[in-house]
């Protein structure tokens, strides 16, 4: 294989976006490796993958594998699967942060993570905090290459059935045609935009640190 490829590592490849960016980093040409982490396998058997398989929210035990060029952490968890706040906040904290932490003891240079329109580390809603405790958390390492990405609402078909969550799409589908100015950056977005964006984000020059959905989208669409 060729050595001049890259190599990249995946949290959260069995998600929705996750798997979606799996699949754009396994057809692009200059990706030679796929290092995957999680507590499951993906399924998916392709020469270009690795994975290691374990407790991701002990991530400092893949230290000594957790080696690529960049670091891609789709990792959330939501309210609703995850009613345990210590617990959200191991996940949807711990695990970016960690990954971030490693990042910069091991070299890596870029580091693209998926966060939330709405995350603020002022904020008095605990899971918007925990969002943006993580984000100040990951700045703060100063990865030369960081992108944080906030997306609205995201979109798509999940295996798992949230009534709530499905309705809620619903509404947001008729509110997303008047969103106009201001207000397009609370558009629903499609995972696929996400996974674009992240790979597009990763091989190109953007000055951005944290960007929100409606950016995500223009991106996506525009590249």
């Amino acid at each position: 294989m060729n050595t001049q490829l890259k190599s990249a590592i995946v949290l959260g490849a069995t998600g929705l976006t996750g798997n979606l960016l799996l699949q754009l980093l396994l057809k692009d040409d200059r990706y030679g490796k796929i290092k995957l982490f999680s507590r499951s396998s993906s399924g998916i058997v392709h020469p270009k993958i690795e994975e290691y398989l374990g407790d991701v929210v002990r991530l400092d035990t893949f230290k000594n594998d957790f080696k690529a060029d960049e670091v891609f952490c789709c990792i959330g968890t939501t309210k609703a699967k995850t009613r345990d706040k210590e617990l959200y906040k191991k996940i949807d904290f711990g695990i970016p942060v960690k990954a971030a932490e490693l990042c910069k003891e091991n070299g890596i240079d870029t580091i693209v993570i998926i966060s939330a329109l709405g995350a603020n580390s002022k904020s008095k809603i605990f899971y918007n905090r925990t969002k943006g405790e993580m984000e100040d958390a990951v700045v703060q390492l100063k990865i030369p290459k960081t992108h944080i990405l906030q997306p609205s609402l995201i979109g798509g078909k999940r295996e798992e059935k949230r009534i709530g969550e499905l309705i809620f799409k619903q509404l947001m589908k008729v509110a997303s045609l008047v969103m106009a100015g201001p207000l397009k950056k609370y558009k629903s977005i499609h995972p696929k935009d996400i996974a674009k964006t992240m790979v597009w984000l990763a091989n190109n020059e953007y000055r951005q640190v944290t960007i929100p959905s409606d950016i995500i989208y223009s991106i996506a669409r525009n590249h």
